[in-house]
């Protein structure tokens, strides 16, 4: 066998793997918006069978013989041809799948269905209790996981696992290390806290109770849907539907779909949650669809991923030329607003205050709610906490980082979904993508001039092709860090987030 037919028989195996990946992917999403209520155990096992399935065809024997043909020869000497990004990624996953037994790999996916179904129903009720041996579970299992992954050697050109936290880490955001994630954390968290402080001493307080008159939920879905089209989200590609917590999926070309939360009384939530998702589903619809299936063809990371879409919540979506633009329709569709002048209206939609929820937080403090998630996982992981000591530990840190602390489980540790899909090493990525965003915005404004200016005008197309060219077609070509280095010309950094805020809230607070 000669390694340019190995490399087809990959291209064709991988290829069958992602259309069937793509199948549970549109499970998924039926699962989170139109399931009824009685089909989740069902569900539960057919994901099951599917994590079987998978796990079969991620350790097939002949990947491995496929992969050695191929290794070595011409096809790959240059590490980063499309050829080369494929199989270095696909001797990681071939790896990694064949460390973990089938047994763990059936019993997660089973767990995390499980898990997540009882979630949704557990958190408006308040149920810990209930909610507890389920978290329980997941988390055993994916502690499991993570000593099987830690035992590993990492990709060739990462650095080794120093924690276990680690190996779960490397799995969302490729060669990224506790040791290199906390310094960067600790960087950015003393410039928030110092910018927090100023801004609550400064005595201003935008109006936010504008935020809170009737928003009635089909208006606000025939709002979101112009925003989408008007910021390049291919609605014959997509599709916007409501969940209990909001995501992105993408099923495959032609198909990345988006979902957001209404609330009648609340006007943050559905638009910002709507242009948060859109961002993620920019990025899908931006990736090379000749590549579809492989490695090359795929998202670098969850961090970037995140860029994309807090830039478009944030560094576009809550800037004063966005709302210059939409914020006449605004008032057109929304008869709330008919008072509010744009000044009012934008300085509430950036209002800072410390609060209970990740998802509703403000920029400013966002970035320390991930810090209570990753310091909790972290101590799980370390073996410093058990799962029980989870709510207690939640609302400690809450008082510490952010002065405000839970009265019940659904808007403390309950919020998020996260650790009930077994998604631990998730969380980082949130800031990460913060982090990245601002310097990749700043690069854009460097190269393209002010965005601003553009915003106001309605042109959004000029940005998103820059980020198109720059970032979504790359695919997994490189590594995050690498990636962020190319495009940039600097390391990841705290520093160019700190600088957008300092200089957006100087504006607004004075």
């Amino acid at each position: 066998m000669t390694p340019e037919t190995a490399y087809q028989n990959l291209l064709e195996f991988q290829r069958e793997t992602a259309y069937l990946a793509s199948l549970g992917a549109l499970a998924a999403w039926d699962q989170r918006t139109m399931i009824p209520k009685k089909g989740h155990e069902h569900r539960a096992r057919q994901m099951a069978a599917l994590a079987r399935l998978f796990h079969q065809r991620m350790t097939d024997p002949r990947i491995g013989e496929w992969l050695e043909k191929v290794e070595g020869s011409p096809l790959v000497q240059d590490p980063l041809s499309d050829a080369a990004v494929n199989v270095r990624e696909w001797r990681q996953a071939y790896e990694r799948a064949r460390a973990i037994p089938e047994r763990l790999a059936v019993e997660l996916a089973q767990a995390e269905s499980e898990a997540e179904s009882f979630w949704e129903e557990a958190r408006p009720r308040d149920d810990w209790r209930g909610f507890l041996p389920y978290l329980k579970r997941v988390y055993a299992l994916t502690k499991e996981k993570a000593e099987v992954l830690f035992a590993l050697p990492p990709a060739p050109g990462d650095p080794p696992y120093g924690e276990l936290y680690d190996a779960l880490l490397d799995g969302y955001e490729p060669g990224m290390r506790a040791r290199e994630l906390l310094p960067l954390f600790a960087e950015l968290k003393e410039g928030l806290k110092g910018l927090l402080d100023r801004i609550l001493g400064s005595g201003k307080r935008p109006d936010t109770s504008i935020l809170h008159r009737p928003y009635p939920v089909e208006a606000q879905r025939r709002f979101a849907l112009e925003l989408l089209s008007a910021c390049g989200y291919d609605l014959e590609a997509g599709r916007l539907d409501p969940t209990a917590h909001p995501f992105e999926i993408a099923i495959g070309p032609g198909d990345v779909r988006i979902t957001t939360r209404y609330y009648e009384d609340f006007f943050n939530a559905g638009i910002f949650g709507t242009l948060h998702e859109m961002g993620h589903a920019l990025y899908e619809q931006g990736l090379p669809k000749e590549h579809w299936g492989t490695p090359r063809g795929e998202a670098v990371s969850l961090g970037v991923h995140e860029s994309q879409s807090r830039t478009w919540e944030n560094l576009v979506g809550r800037s004063l030329g966005f709302w210059e633009r939409f914020f006449p329709r605004a008032r057109e569709i929304f008869a709330s607003l008919g008072d509010v002048s744009l000044e009012d209206f934008h300085f509430a939609v950036n209002a800072v205050e410390p609060s209970l929820i990740r998802v509703e937080a403000d920029e400013v403090t966002y970035n320390l709610h991930i810090l209570v998630r990753l310091e909790l996982e972290l101590a799980l992981f370390r073996g410093e906490l058990s799962p029980e000591d989870l709510p207690e530990a939640w609302a400690e840190k809450y008082r510490d980082h952010l002065g405000v602390a839970p009265k019940d489980y659904k808007d403390g540790v309950m919020q998020d979904v996260h650790w009930a899909g077994g998604l631990f090493g998730y969380f980082p990525t949130y800031t990460l993508g913060n982090l990245y965003a601002a310097q990749f915005f700043q690069k854009a404004e460097a190269e393209l001039g002010p965005l601003e200016p553009r915003f106001a005008r309605g042109d959004f197309r000029t940005f998103l092709d820059w980020t198109r060219a720059r970032i979504h077609a790359e695919g997994s070509r490189f590594r995050p860090r690498v990636l962020v280095e190319r495009v940039t010309g600097e390391a990841p950094s705290a520093r160019p987030f700190l600088a957008y805020l300092e200089k957006k809230y100087a504006a607004l607070y004075g």
